[in-house]
Protein backbone atom coordinates (compact mmCIF):
# COMPACT_ATOMS: atom_id res chain seq x y z
CA UNK A 1 0.00 0.00 0.00
CA UNK A 2 1.22 3.43 -0.41
CA UNK A 3 0.49 6.74 0.99
CA UNK A 4 -0.03 7.97 -2.35
CA UNK A 5 -3.06 6.23 -3.05
CA UNK A 6 -5.92 8.45 -0.89
CA UNK A 7 -9.35 7.67 0.74
CA UNK A 8 -11.53 6.57 -1.80
CA UNK A 9 -14.22 9.79 -2.42
CA UNK A 10 -12.08 12.10 -0.10
CA UNK A 11 -11.10 15.24 -1.77
CA UNK A 12 -7.62 16.89 -1.78
CA UNK A 13 -8.05 18.97 1.02
CA UNK A 14 -10.54 16.49 2.95
CA UNK A 15 -7.86 13.65 2.54
CA UNK A 16 -4.68 16.07 3.96
CA UNK A 17 -7.33 17.37 7.08
CA UNK A 18 -7.60 13.13 7.40
CA UNK A 19 -3.85 13.03 7.54
CA UNK A 20 -3.50 15.49 9.73
CA UNK A 21 -5.73 14.31 12.41
CA UNK A 22 -4.93 10.79 11.81
CA UNK A 23 -0.92 11.96 13.17
CA UNK A 24 -2.23 14.33 15.67
CA UNK A 25 -3.70 11.18 17.56
CA UNK A 26 -0.66 9.33 17.17
CA UNK A 27 1.36 12.56 18.54
CA UNK A 28 -0.97 12.23 21.56
CA UNK A 29 -0.39 8.66 22.17
CA UNK A 30 3.30 9.29 22.26
CA UNK A 31 2.94 12.00 24.69
CA UNK A 32 0.70 9.50 26.84
CA UNK A 33 4.06 7.68 27.54
CA UNK A 34 5.24 10.74 29.37
CA UNK A 35 2.22 11.23 31.03
CA UNK A 36 2.13 7.59 32.57
CA UNK A 37 5.07 7.22 33.01
CA UNK A 38 4.92 10.15 35.60
CA UNK A 39 2.19 8.15 36.96
CA UNK A 40 3.94 5.31 37.61
CA UNK A 41 6.88 7.34 38.93
CA UNK A 42 4.77 8.71 41.56
CA UNK A 43 3.09 5.57 42.75
CA UNK A 44 6.28 3.42 42.87
CA UNK A 45 7.75 5.44 45.53
CA UNK A 46 4.80 4.69 47.40
CA UNK A 47 4.60 0.79 46.83
CA UNK A 48 8.43 0.17 46.35
CA UNK A 49 10.11 2.03 49.15
CA UNK A 50 13.01 0.46 49.29
CA UNK A 51 13.43 1.23 45.72
CA UNK A 52 12.33 -0.47 42.57
CA UNK A 53 14.60 -3.45 41.82
CA UNK A 54 15.33 -4.48 38.04
CA UNK A 55 13.07 -7.65 38.64
CA UNK A 56 10.14 -4.78 39.82
CA UNK A 57 10.94 -2.44 36.76
CA UNK A 58 8.23 -3.74 34.48
CA UNK A 59 5.33 -4.21 37.89
CA UNK A 60 6.34 -0.56 38.50
CA UNK A 61 6.23 0.86 35.58
CA UNK A 62 4.39 -1.24 33.49
CA UNK A 63 2.07 1.41 31.95
CA UNK A 64 4.60 3.62 30.49
CA UNK A 65 6.61 0.68 29.03
CA UNK A 66 3.39 -0.83 27.74
CA UNK A 67 2.08 2.35 25.90
CA UNK A 68 5.67 2.77 24.05
CA UNK A 69 5.83 -0.47 23.29
CA UNK A 70 2.65 -0.24 21.41
CA UNK A 71 3.40 3.30 19.93
CA UNK A 72 6.18 2.19 18.18
CA UNK A 73 4.34 -1.19 17.47
CA UNK A 74 1.48 1.32 15.56
CA UNK A 75 4.10 3.21 13.70
CA UNK A 76 5.39 -0.02 12.20
CA UNK A 77 1.37 -1.23 11.29
CA UNK A 78 1.24 2.32 9.42
CA UNK A 79 4.48 1.88 7.73
CA UNK A 80 3.08 -1.76 6.78
CA UNK A 81 -0.52 -0.72 5.45
CA UNK A 82 0.14 2.64 4.58
CA UNK A 83 3.40 4.37 4.29
CA UNK A 84 4.93 2.16 2.40
CA UNK A 85 4.51 0.32 -0.99
CA UNK A 86 4.27 -3.12 -1.43
CA UNK A 87 7.58 -3.23 -3.59
CA UNK A 88 9.71 -1.61 -0.71
CA UNK A 89 8.07 -4.35 2.12
CA UNK A 90 10.73 -6.99 1.61
CA UNK A 91 14.13 -8.37 2.08
CA UNK A 92 15.40 -5.76 4.61
CA UNK A 93 12.92 -3.36 5.27
CA UNK A 94 10.73 -5.97 5.89
CA UNK A 95 13.22 -8.09 8.08
CA UNK A 96 13.71 -4.72 10.10
CA UNK A 97 10.01 -3.83 10.31
CA UNK A 98 9.81 -7.45 11.79
CA UNK A 99 12.54 -7.50 14.21
CA UNK A 100 11.16 -3.86 16.05
CA UNK A 101 7.88 -5.33 15.69
CA UNK A 102 8.99 -8.53 17.86
CA UNK A 103 11.16 -6.47 20.04
CA UNK A 104 7.94 -4.40 20.56
CA UNK A 105 6.06 -7.65 21.48
CA UNK A 106 8.52 -8.50 23.84
CA UNK A 107 7.51 -6.24 25.93
CA UNK A 108 3.97 -6.10 25.83
CA UNK A 109 3.92 -9.60 26.26
CA UNK A 110 5.83 -8.56 29.68
CA UNK A 111 3.60 -5.78 30.49
CA UNK A 112 0.49 -8.37 30.10
CA UNK A 113 2.44 -10.28 33.00
CA UNK A 114 3.23 -6.73 34.98
CA UNK A 115 -0.59 -6.55 34.73
CA UNK A 116 -1.08 -9.71 35.71
CA UNK A 117 1.06 -9.70 38.75
CA UNK A 118 -0.18 -5.69 39.68
CA UNK A 119 -3.93 -7.79 39.60
CA UNK A 120 -2.09 -10.67 41.95
CA UNK A 121 -0.72 -7.92 44.17
CA UNK A 122 -3.90 -5.94 44.95
CA UNK A 123 -5.64 -9.06 45.92
CA UNK A 124 -3.01 -10.19 48.73
CA UNK A 125 -4.65 -8.25 51.76
CA UNK A 126 -4.64 -8.38 55.35
CA UNK A 127 -6.47 -6.89 57.91
CA UNK A 128 -4.32 -3.98 59.55
CA UNK A 129 -2.70 -4.77 62.65
CA UNK A 130 -3.60 -1.50 64.22
CA UNK A 131 -6.22 1.61 64.11
CA UNK A 132 -5.19 3.97 61.12
CA UNK A 133 -4.24 6.51 63.74
CA UNK A 134 -2.27 4.13 65.64
CA UNK A 135 -0.54 3.27 62.24
CA UNK A 136 -0.14 7.05 61.64
CA UNK A 137 1.47 7.76 65.39
CA UNK A 138 4.23 5.19 64.55
CA UNK A 139 4.80 7.08 61.11
CA UNK A 140 5.95 5.66 57.77
CA UNK A 141 2.33 4.76 56.80
CA UNK A 142 0.34 5.50 53.56
CA UNK A 143 -2.55 5.86 52.67
CA UNK A 144 -4.75 4.22 49.01
CA UNK A 145 -7.23 7.01 47.47
CA UNK A 146 -7.56 4.96 44.38
CA UNK A 147 -5.13 2.96 42.16
CA UNK A 148 -1.52 4.29 41.62
CA UNK A 149 -2.52 7.00 44.11
CA UNK A 150 -1.05 7.36 47.51
CA UNK A 151 -0.99 9.84 50.68
CA UNK A 152 1.02 9.80 53.56
CA UNK A 153 -0.89 8.84 56.52
CA UNK A 154 -0.77 11.43 59.05
CA UNK A 155 -2.70 12.49 62.33
CA UNK A 156 -4.76 14.98 60.15
CA UNK A 157 -6.64 12.11 57.59
CA UNK A 158 -6.57 9.04 59.37
CA UNK A 159 -9.70 9.96 60.64
CA UNK A 160 -11.32 9.48 57.56
CA UNK A 161 -10.17 5.38 57.20
CA UNK A 162 -11.79 5.80 61.36
CA UNK A 163 -14.86 3.72 60.41
CA UNK A 164 -13.87 1.85 57.40
CA UNK A 165 -12.98 -1.42 57.02
CA UNK A 166 -8.72 -1.23 57.00
CA UNK A 167 -6.83 -3.99 54.64
CA UNK A 168 -3.59 -3.48 54.30
CA UNK A 169 -1.15 -4.46 51.19
CA UNK A 170 0.82 -7.32 52.36
CA UNK A 171 4.51 -6.94 52.68
CA UNK A 172 3.98 -3.11 52.28
CA UNK A 173 2.95 -0.19 54.69
CA UNK A 174 -0.39 0.57 52.50
CA UNK A 175 -3.74 0.51 53.95
CA UNK A 176 -6.69 1.54 53.21
CA UNK A 177 -10.71 0.76 53.01
CA UNK A 178 -12.24 -2.42 51.86
CA UNK A 179 -14.34 -0.19 49.39
CA UNK A 180 -11.15 1.09 47.93
CA UNK A 181 -9.39 -2.12 47.55
CA UNK A 182 -12.33 -3.57 46.17
CA UNK A 183 -12.59 -0.78 43.24
CA UNK A 184 -8.68 -0.85 42.88
CA UNK A 185 -8.99 -4.74 42.20
CA UNK A 186 -11.95 -4.08 39.77
CA UNK A 187 -9.97 -1.96 37.60
CA UNK A 188 -6.49 -4.20 38.06
CA UNK A 189 -9.24 -7.21 36.66
CA UNK A 190 -9.75 -4.74 34.10
CA UNK A 191 -6.19 -3.79 32.71
CA UNK A 192 -5.63 -7.52 32.23
CA UNK A 193 -8.57 -8.28 30.02
CA UNK A 194 -8.13 -4.67 28.17
CA UNK A 195 -4.27 -5.89 27.65
CA UNK A 196 -5.00 -9.27 26.72
CA UNK A 197 -7.73 -8.16 23.83
CA UNK A 198 -5.37 -5.84 22.32
CA UNK A 199 -2.76 -9.19 22.46
CA UNK A 200 -5.47 -10.48 20.23
CA UNK A 201 -5.99 -7.91 18.37
CA UNK A 202 -2.73 -7.33 17.30
CA UNK A 203 -1.76 -11.43 16.30
CA UNK A 204 -4.88 -11.17 14.11
CA UNK A 205 -3.74 -7.52 12.71
CA UNK A 206 -0.09 -9.24 12.14
CA UNK A 207 -1.86 -12.41 10.35
CA UNK A 208 -3.55 -10.04 8.28
CA UNK A 209 -0.42 -8.30 7.30
CA UNK A 210 1.16 -11.59 6.77
CA UNK A 211 -1.47 -12.63 4.15
CA UNK A 212 -2.24 -9.28 2.37
CA UNK A 213 1.97 -9.34 1.76
CA UNK A 214 1.43 -12.52 -0.24
CA UNK A 215 -2.28 -11.79 -1.98
CA UNK A 216 -4.06 -14.59 0.28
CA UNK A 217 -6.21 -11.88 1.86
CA UNK A 218 -9.54 -12.92 0.68
CA UNK A 219 -12.89 -11.35 1.38
CA UNK A 220 -14.03 -14.35 3.27
CA UNK A 221 -10.73 -14.61 5.03
CA UNK A 222 -11.43 -10.00 5.74
CA UNK A 223 -14.74 -10.20 6.82
CA UNK A 224 -14.32 -13.30 9.99
CA UNK A 225 -11.33 -11.28 10.73
CA UNK A 226 -13.59 -8.31 11.05
CA UNK A 227 -16.18 -9.95 13.07
CA UNK A 228 -13.38 -11.34 15.64
CA UNK A 229 -11.96 -7.98 15.57
CA UNK A 230 -15.22 -5.90 16.25
CA UNK A 231 -16.29 -8.29 18.97
CA UNK A 232 -12.48 -7.51 20.89
CA UNK A 233 -12.95 -3.99 19.81
CA UNK A 234 -16.23 -4.27 21.88
CA UNK A 235 -14.72 -5.78 24.91
CA UNK A 236 -11.76 -2.46 24.37
CA UNK A 237 -14.34 -0.59 24.30
CA UNK A 238 -16.49 -1.62 27.01
CA UNK A 239 -12.86 -1.17 28.92
CA UNK A 240 -12.34 2.22 28.22
CA UNK A 241 -15.85 2.73 29.53
CA UNK A 242 -15.44 1.57 32.61
CA UNK A 243 -12.49 3.54 32.90
CA UNK A 244 -14.38 6.70 32.20
CA UNK A 245 -17.07 6.08 35.30
CA UNK A 246 -14.31 4.31 37.89
CA UNK A 247 -10.43 4.82 36.70
CA UNK A 248 -8.61 7.47 35.69
CA UNK A 249 -9.49 10.67 32.87
CA UNK A 250 -5.87 9.07 31.91
CA UNK A 251 -6.83 5.29 31.20
CA UNK A 252 -10.18 6.84 29.72
CA UNK A 253 -8.74 8.93 27.22
CA UNK A 254 -5.37 6.71 26.36
CA UNK A 255 -7.99 3.85 25.90
CA UNK A 256 -10.56 6.35 23.53
CA UNK A 257 -6.84 7.51 21.56
CA UNK A 258 -5.92 3.49 20.92
CA UNK A 259 -9.28 3.29 19.93
CA UNK A 260 -9.18 5.71 17.25
CA UNK A 261 -5.83 4.73 16.38
CA UNK A 262 -6.33 1.38 15.29
CA UNK A 263 -9.33 2.45 13.52
CA UNK A 264 -7.14 4.05 11.11
CA UNK A 265 -4.40 1.19 10.81
CA UNK A 266 -8.45 -0.95 9.67
CA UNK A 267 -9.04 1.63 7.03
CA UNK A 268 -5.40 1.17 5.65
CA UNK A 269 -5.91 -2.64 5.61
CA UNK A 270 -9.51 -2.62 4.17
CA UNK A 271 -8.05 -0.17 1.41
CA UNK A 272 -4.57 -2.17 0.70
CA UNK A 273 -7.12 -5.41 0.85
CA UNK A 274 -9.14 -3.56 -1.70
CA UNK A 275 -6.76 -2.20 -3.99
CA UNK A 276 -5.03 -5.51 -4.25
CA UNK A 277 -8.79 -7.41 -4.93
CA UNK A 278 -9.58 -4.97 -7.76
CA UNK A 279 -5.63 -5.46 -9.33
CA UNK A 280 -6.45 -8.98 -9.42
CA UNK A 281 -9.44 -8.99 -10.67
CA UNK A 282 -8.39 -6.77 -13.66
CA UNK A 283 -5.77 -9.10 -14.45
Amino acid sequence: MSEVVSLAGLSANRYTLFKIFKYVIYSLLAYNVYAFFLENHAAAGTVFADGVSLGKIIEAYNDSIDTLAWVVLLLVFELETWVLSDEKLKGATKWALNAVSAFCYVFIVYSFYGYFSEMVTVTNLLPASAAACDLAANGGWSMVLEQDDYVALTAANCGSLADASLLQLADTQVVGAAEVWREIQWLAWVDVINSGAWLLVVAILTFDVWLQLRHQLSDSIMRYSQVIKGILYFTLLLCAIYWGVNGSFLDFWDAFLWLVAFFFIEMNLFEWQAETSTETSSE
